[in-house]
């Protein structure tokens, strides 16, 4: 039997298991992946059945994301999984910033992999500055662009080596963002040249990996009229002058940085060039009339699909317990939850 092909959409649900309406849904629209929050984890024995319903609706090896970078945002937390520091923290005050980064890496994977996850929505390339807005401040790799290629490519390198393919978000850069794109529009008033130098600089430097985020920001030097998410000649930029040619997803499409209705969004977010459409919060509703517009992947996007699936490989054996006492050496830091 051929496999499925695949929508341009990921989805996420609602529980904790999938309803019977969500199986239907999820079988006949075939999202490309589906997507985890707090609201679907209890423990680890529910979260791989979760993970293993996801997988036997859509009769493939689906995809399952999550947003597990640590910090504040973590979907899965003590008592059953780690709790980690703020990165911007951790990475401020390791002996060894990178190495720090890809033991982080390598850990979140070892347990996400336990629960049926193979896709974490990290690392983050977005620039702290003193003005970057407190919902992604401390969530950061670094003040420089140097600093953040190195410690954003060491955690990802950690997440491929446990199996899990990494995300990086959110492109082409956050940082300056002085508002919450969960609830408005930020604006960036910065020069093209001055962002090349800097936040673009910084994805630069990792436009090699297999999956990206776009951000939902106007950059007024560059498209004063269009969110980048929206705007053909934002993900152009991302293409050719950041140079990223991997599977490129939209942050979460119900967000309220971006106006009108939902199918409008995403159908303006897949002509500006984006390859997947990332919507969350499990309405469904809204899927399914998601299902309806967006197309089954083909051409590039299929290409580049295809691309980033072919890294998803077992994880490495290690030594578990030396990676987190290592871990606790160089960042000064014991957890107390485990598995």
């Amino acid at each position: 039997m051929s496999r499925p092909p695949a929508r341009a959409v990921i989805f996420g649900c609602a529980g904790l298991r999938l309803s019977p309406e969500e199986r239907k849904l999820f079988a006949k629209a075939q999202p490309w992946g589906a997507i985890l929050f707090a609201r679907n984890i209890a423990d680890p024995q529910q979260l791989w059945a979760l993970t293993s319903e996801l997988r036997d609706a859509v009769g493939r090896d689906l995809p399952i994301l999550i947003d597990q970078e640590g910090g504040r945002v973590q979907r899965m937390r003590s008592p059953h999984w780690r709790d980690w520091p703020p990165a911007l923290e951790q990475c401020q005050r390791a002996h060894d910033p990178a190495r720090a980064m890809y033991l982080r890496g390598r850990l979140i994977a070892s347990e996400l992999r336990a629960c049926g996850i193979d896709v974490n929505c990290a690392p983050l390339a977005d620039i702290a500055t003193d003005h970057t807005h407190p919902v992604l401040q401390n969530r950061c790799y670094g003040t420089e662009p140097a600093q953040v290629v190195a410690n954003a490519l060491a955690m990802a390198r950690g997440l491929i080596a446990g199996g899990v393919l990494p995300v990086l978000k959110h492109i082409p850069g956050h940082g300056r963002a002085q508002a919450d794109s969960h609830l408005d529009l930020p604006v960036i008033s910065a020069s093209h040249a001055e962002l090349a130098q800097s936040d673009f600089a910084a994805f630069r430097g990792l436009a090699n990996l297999p999956l990206g985020m776009t951000a939902h920001l106007l950059f007024k030097d560059i498209d004063p009229t269009q969110p980048a998410t929206l705007s053909p000649t934002m993900i152009r930029l991302i293409r050719e002058e950041i140079g990223f040619q991997g599977l490129l997803m939209t942050d979460d499409i119900s967000m309220q940085a971006l106006d009108g209705p939902v199918v409008q969004r995403a159908d303006t977010a897949l002509s500006a060039g984006c390859d997947l459409v990332l919507h969350c919060n499990g309405d469904l509703h809204e899927m399914t009339a998601l299902a309806d517009i967006c197309p089954l992947l083909d051409d590039a996007s299929l290409a580049r699909s295809n691309a980033a699936l072919s890294q998803r490989r077992p994880a490495e054996t290690c030594d578990l317990d030396a990676l987190d006492t290592e871990y606790a050496t160089l960042t000064a830091w014991r957890n107390t939850a485990r598995i």
